[in-house]
């Protein structure tokens, strides 16, 4: 029996969605085999279907490579009407493709995935010359003036050595840096990510925390706690904040699935079947939040771990206090 739009009780409030327009992928990364798994262009979700979403504060639109959708600019037109802010996930390989979009929507934000050095990024990428597209596409966006631009890297054996010095190509270009580390789930079709060389790894994100607590930016002290965080998941711990994907945050899939997270499978149902208000409203939906509860997954993601964080911002303000002014031990000591 379909249930009455009318009827149903008030919608928890949604903060951040994931949109992932595409499965379709020029990168052959290591880390991630989705481009093995592309979807057909008839088959993903049309501005239409976007269309049927919530007024939702922040929106990441990712993929696959989110810029061989040739309608992406009429999706940033449907999501520009229920949204405060727009940040695009890319591996920035199509300079000309990304500048024409940013063009008619510079009130975005743009990310690129850049994993290390000119040879590790590339091998890691799996595109050729893809550390020089993604440094060009940086720099004319900037050029252009776009205000909310950066790039990040995802923490692998390959490519620990390499963080610091990002972090500080980063800083000399005046742009933001963000940094994951890999993961396991069906979104990625990987069951043997893992972080072998995981000495280097905490010494590494060690001293990229002592560098950002330096900074002036508030930004960046909190930045540093993510990265306790991620030394935390690195190490294999439980979480340091409660996870909330599914009450306060969605994936939504090319296909429509509006699914909990990108590691957790199981779908609470499809857009282009149902309102977005039956499917987060039912009883599926329901069960996948008492299933996140007790997720033993433990991931740390900043799409995870942003709003966590603002919910419980006084357990990172305690960490900053006691390491700017308290002098407590090194945060990723085991």
């Amino acid at each position: 029996m379909c249930v009455i739009k009318e009827h149903l009780p008030p919608m928890n409030p949604i903060k951040f969605a994931s949109i992932i327009v595409t499965y379709r992928c020029n990168a052959r990364c290591h880390m991630c085999n989705t481009w093995m798994h592309p979807t057909s262009s008839d088959e993903e979700i049309t501005p239409q279907d976007i269309a049927r979403l919530p007024a939702i504060p922040s929106i990441n639109v990712t993929g696959g490579e989110p810029f061989l959708r040739e309608d992406l600019g009429e999706i940033l037109g449907v999501l520009k009407k229920n949204t405060s802010r727009v940040v695009i996930s890319t591996n920035g390989y199509y300079t000309e493709r990304i500048l024409e979009v940013v063009r008619k929507h510079p009130w975005i934000g743009v990310r690129i995935s850049i994993e290390g050095l000119p040879k590790a990024n590339d091998e890691l990428r799996g595109i050729t010359d893809g550390f020089d597209h993604g440094i060009r596409t940086l720099t004319e966006l900037h050029h252009f003036g776009l205000k909310d631009i950066g790039f990040g890297i995802t923490l692998s054996d390959r490519n620990v050595s390499d963080l610091l010095e990002l972090y500080h190509l980063a800083k000399m270009m005046g742009v933001e840096f963000s940094t994951a580390a890999v993961h396991n789930s069906y979104y990625f079709h990987k069951d043997d990510n893992i972080v072998s060389r995981q000495e280097e790894a905490l010494i590494a994100l060690q001293a990229l925390i002592d560098e950002l607590l330096q900074s002036h930016r508030l930004k960046d002290w909190f930045r540093a706690y993510f990265n306790v965080g991620l030394a935390n998941y690195i190490k294999g711990n439980p979480r340091l904040l409660p996870c909330y994907m599914g009450s306060e945050s969605f994936f939504l899939d090319p296909y429509g699935e509006v699914r909990p997270c990108n590691v957790m499978e199981r779908s609470m149902g499809n857009i282009k079947q149902q309102s977005f208000e039956e499917i987060w409203q039912s009883a599926e939906a329901d069960e996948i939040r008492q299933l996140v509860a007790q997720c033993p997954c433990n991931c740390w993601m900043i799409g995870s771990v942003a709003e966590p964080m603002k919910r419980h911002i006084l357990q990172p303000l305690r960490w900053i206090m006691q390491q700017k002014f308290a002098g407590r031990p090194k945060s990723c000591s085991r």
